[in-house]
Order: C-alpha cells, then structure tokens, then sequence
C-alpha cells in the first residue's frame, strides 16, 4: 500500500518536473493561456447572442436600430467566430514551437546521460530500455506539452466560464444540467487505477521488444548461421501476443470511456429539454434561453470528456516521465570523475587491488604491480583470470572495491575522465566503427588534418588497406563496418588509437584477427609508437609479448608469475607451460 502510495507520488513528481522546464519560455506560455481566454470568452458569447436573436427579434419582435439587429447580431457572431479561430491557430502555432523546443532539449540531455553512464549502470539497463526511454517515452510526452498543458487550462477555463453563464442566467435550469457531473467522475476515477497499470506494462514491453530487435539484428549472423530463425520467430511472436493484449486492452478502456460520456451527455441534455419545454409551456423561461442552455450543456460536456480521455494522456505521461527521469536523476548511474586534468604521463599502478562485478564474486585478488613510463608489460593467462578487467580499472570504467589504482601516482578516481581518457587509449579486439568515413572514424570527431590521420594509417600499417578503397580515406563505412574484413576493422582500430597520441597504449587482444604478414608489420610500428610511452598488451601471441620489458602471468584472479620472457621460460612454470602449448612457437626460447 506504501509503496503504491510512493509510485503515485513519483509520477505527479515527475510531472511537475515537466511543467518545471516551461519556465525559460513561462512569458510565451503566458501568452497562450491569454489566447486561450479569448477564444473561450468568444465560444461562450456565441450562444447568448442567438439566444438575444431568438427572444429579442423573432419571438419578442423588438425594434432594430443600429448594432441591436439581426443583422449586427449576425455580423458579431461572425467576429466571434473569427477572434476564436485566429487565437486558436495563434495559441496551437505557439504552444507547438515550444513545446517542441522542450522536448528537443529533453531527447539531448538523455542522450548525454546516457553517454556519462558508468558500465555498471549499462550492466543493469538494457539497450532495449535505453533506446525506448529515449524515443518512445520522450515522444509520449509531446502530447504533454502539446496537448495537456495549455488544453487543460482551456478545458477548465471553459468549464468555469460555462457554469457561471448558466448560473447567471437560470440557476435551476443550470442544476439540471450539473447533474451528470457526478456520474462523469464516478466512470472517470473507476479507470484510473487499471488504467496506470495497464500504462506501465505497455511501457516495459515496448522496452523488451526494441531490445529484441536491438540484440537480434546485431547477431543475426549467428542467428542465421546455426539456422534459428524459426525459434527466434516464435519468440518475437510471444513477445509481441503480449503487448497485443495490453494496447488492445488501452484500446476497449479508450473506445469505452467515449460512448459511455456520450450517452450521460445525451441523458442531461434530454432532461434539460424536459425540463425546459415545461417551463415554456408555463411561461417561466423563454425559448431563447433553453436554446442557449442545451448548447452550453453540450459545450460543457466537450472539456469534461476532453478531460476524461486527457486523463489517459496524463496517465501515459506519468509513466514515460518517471522512466525518463530516472536516467536523468539517476546520478550514482553516472561517471563519477575527479578533477586532477594530468596530463597522463604514462606510469600505472596496483596496489591490493580487489575487483567483483558482482558481490563478492573477486575477478581480482589482491593484484599489485608497477609498470613505469616508457615501459611495455603484458598480461597472459587463461580467459576469465582478469586480464582485460585490468585495463577496465586503468581507463576508470569500473572501480576497484578494494585496494587502488593509480595512474602517475594518482587514484584514478581522483582523475577528471576526460583527461585520464585522452591520455590511456585501448584497441579492443572486438572493434566498433560508426557509420561515417573511415577518416571519421579514426579522428571520432577530433579536430585533426588528412596529414595527421594518413600518419597513423601508416604507423598502423593500413596504408595498403586503405589505398585500395574507391575514396581512400573518404570511403563511407557500413553501419559496424560490415562490409570489411575483421582484420581490416582492426587496422582502422589500431590507427584510431596512433592518432590520438596516448601516453599509455593499450592493446586487448588487438593483434587477434590480423594475418601473420600483417602482424609483423604492426609489430615494427608498435615499436615505434611505443618510444617515451607505456604500452600494454593483453595477448595470446608469443610474438606480441615476448620482447616486453615485463610479463604478468595471471591465474585465478592473482599474479601468479611476473618477470621477462627468458626469466618466466628458465622458471619452468605458468609461463613457461603456456609457450609450449603454443603452435607457433617451437623452438623459441
């Protein structure tokens, strides 16, 4: 009960944050709600003037002199009708470019949340959710701004505008027609609780269902590889059965909540009528008046279905504004950098470092070591014994739980991101390319000249690679680079990182999907780039190790061996077993 009592809480929250970002453009909605009035007062004049038309002229046969005609009467019901419609198109003209411009602002601080997320916070959203908080729920709350905002201020004014009319004009006749009122409300509020939930579980499986199609174009190779395409079929399909139920559940909540306002307005108006014909035929009321008061009944009774299905809206909303919110507000998701700016000179270090994804499930064991500027040190060991999760800690994408580690003498924690980035650059060995040119993807926006990025295509011994595409450098890239070859997506990779001139290179696994000719190239740059700055290597390549000035032998989570090629060999253990197993280093020693 509490804690529905809260998620009510939340979503009313959430949307006074909504209203909240009206404020820098709070004089333009100022306008709109002065617009609104307008063209409310000239919708609630209307009425009274055929009234003053039906009882004064055709019934009442009074004299005509001037405006006081049928025919000033009928000229001002023109005007009335011409001053709504031009406040109208201004109000809907200027409530639509505000309301947009928010929503703009929105989609982009989303988007920048999501960029300053920690990887544990991407551990626990799914893309899927990411990517329908960013365009489903922002979209929904269009209508908020849109729609609700000023429609809800003008509903409302015509409520009370309306009433004070009938009230002023006969006050019986006025109760008659109030009296559905209660009926509206009753129909109204008996939705609102199903309504919400129904609201919340569309929302959810919108998100499951992006990230169905998110995870399965991505590997749809695998997919069409081991020939699971029916099965994956059949799962969509479960998916999407279950959100069928729910939009077509909104659907009989929507399609019933209009007809059954429809039929309690028809039901007022016909005891409005009843109730008047008598008081016709009594001489209590004039025919004008009953005129006037069956179109007042049936405009008060469009606001009040307006705001009935606005409810729906605003239920919608509050749900999309709480999940947007919750990426904007969720500050312990995000990064969380200090402000030492380095620069990175190129020194790493461990000490007693304990790291667990998850509780107390330890990656890493009490792992200390020191690789100084200038240095090259690798880290073998069978997968899973923490080697790239060493890097992870270095860039500060995780943080350690226990121990430090420190980047030139300084935890990296207490590194401003950028900086610590800008000078610790990693080649993956899974390479992700952006749709763009190849220039761009090496460059990743930085001001850079063709001079520079040619450099770092031939330190990363792409040049052959290159020259080879239609467009050089300019060669337009495939969403992922689908249209190369894993070695030639890493070539792009290895420049990408040449560029940037990192103090502390690091390569994952990098040299894995490159043919052996290649390699050697790569090899030789490696040597070069790697003078004045510390380079990492995370291998299973003889070749790419043993000339380091260190090895880091890694087991269980622990360094269970470290020393130079000939030291861990002449050891005999770890190291030394793992060469041995490789094929393509018999008789190296």
């Amino acid at each position: 009960m509490h804690s529905q009592k809260e998620k009510r809480l939340s979503g009313r929250h959430s949307l006074f944050k909504l209203a909240g970002r009206m404020a820098p453009f709070k004089w333009g909605f100022a306008l709109c709600m002065v617009l609104t009035v307008a063209a409310n007062g000239a919708e609630l004049l209307k009425p009274y003037v055929m009234a003053v038309i039906i009882d004064d002229f055709l019934r009442g046969g009074a004299q005509q002199h001037g405006w006081y005609s049928v025919a000033g009467m009928g000229i001002t019901y023109f005007l009335l009708i011409a001053a709504g419609a031009v406040c109208t198109l201004l109000h809907t003209r200027l409530i639509n470019r505000f309301g947009q411009k928010i929503l703009n602002r929105l989609r982009i601080e989303v988007f920048s949340a999501i960029e300053k997320m920690s990887l544990p916070a991407f551990d626990r959203y799914t893309s899927g959710r990411l990517i329908t908080r960013a365009t489903n729920d922002i979209e929904t709350l269009d209508e908020f701004y849109t729609d609700i905002i000023v429609n809800l201020f003008r509903d409302i004014v015509l409520l009370v505008g309306i009433v004070a009319v009938m009230l002023a004009m006969n006050w019986r006749l006025a109760l008659v027609g109030f009296a559905a009122v209660p009926v509206i409300a009753l129909i109204t509020f008996s939705m609102r609780r199903a309504l919400r939930r129904n609201f919340k579980r569309m929302k959810k499986l919108i998100g499951r269902i992006n990230g169905f199609f998110s995870e399965n174009i991505d590997g749809m190779k695998t997919v069409q590889t081991f020939g699971r395409e029916k099965e994956k079929y059949a799962e969509f399909a479960a998916l999407d059965k279950e959100y069928y139920s729910t939009t077509l559940l909104q659907i009989r909540f929507n399609s019933l909540l209009r007809p059954l306002m429809e039929v309690v307005n028809a039901l007022a108006v016909a005891a409005l009528i009843v109730y008047g014909w008598r008081g016709i035929t009594g001489g209590v009321l004039e025919l004008g008046v009953v005129y006037a008061f069956t179109t007042y009944i049936k405009k008060f009774f469009e606001p009040i279905n307006d705001l009935a299905e606005k409810y729906n809206t605003i239920q919608s909303a509050a749900v999309s504004a709480d999940r947007v919110f919750e990426i904007l507000d969720d500050t312990a998701s995000q990064e969380q950098g200090g402000s030492f700016l380095g620069p990175v000179l190129g020194t790493v270090e461990f000490r007693d470092v304990w790291f667990a994804y998850e509780g107390e499930n330890w990656v890493l064991r009490g792992v200390s070591f020191r690789v100084e500027k200038g240095e090259k040190a690798a880290f073998v060991g069978p997968t899973g014994a923490g080697k790239t999760t060493i890097i992870s800690l270095i860039s500060g994408l995780y943080h350690a739980q226990k121990g430090q580690v420190l980047v030139d003498g300084v935890p990296v924690e207490e590194w401003e991101l950028g900086a610590l980035r800008r000078g610790v650059c990693t080649v993956l060995q899974e390479v992700f390319l952006f749709s763009g040119t190849i220039a761009e993807n090496i460059s990743l926006s930085d001001p850079m000249t063709e001079e520079e990025i040619g450099r770092a295509v031939h330190l990363a011994a792409a040049d052959a690679f290159v020259a080879k595409q239609p467009d050089g450098l300019q060669t337009r890239v495939a969403e992922r680079g689908s249209t190369f070859s894993a070695g030639e997506r890493q070539l792009i990779s290895f420049a990408r990182a040449i560029a940037h001139d990192p103090a502390v290179l690091v390569l994952d696994e990098a040299t894995a999907n490159i043919d052996s000719n290649t390699e050697q190239v790569i090899q030789q740059s490696i040597a070069s780039i790697s003078n004045g700055r510390t380079a990492l290597f995370i291998a299973h390549r003889l070749s790419t190790v043993r000339d380091c000035d260190r090895i880091y032998v890694l087991s269980g989570g622990t360094i269970a061996e470290q020393g130079t090629h000939r030291e861990l060999l002449a050891r005999g253990g770890i190291y030394s077993e793992w060469c041995r197993n490789l094929p393509n280093v018999n008789g190296i020693n």
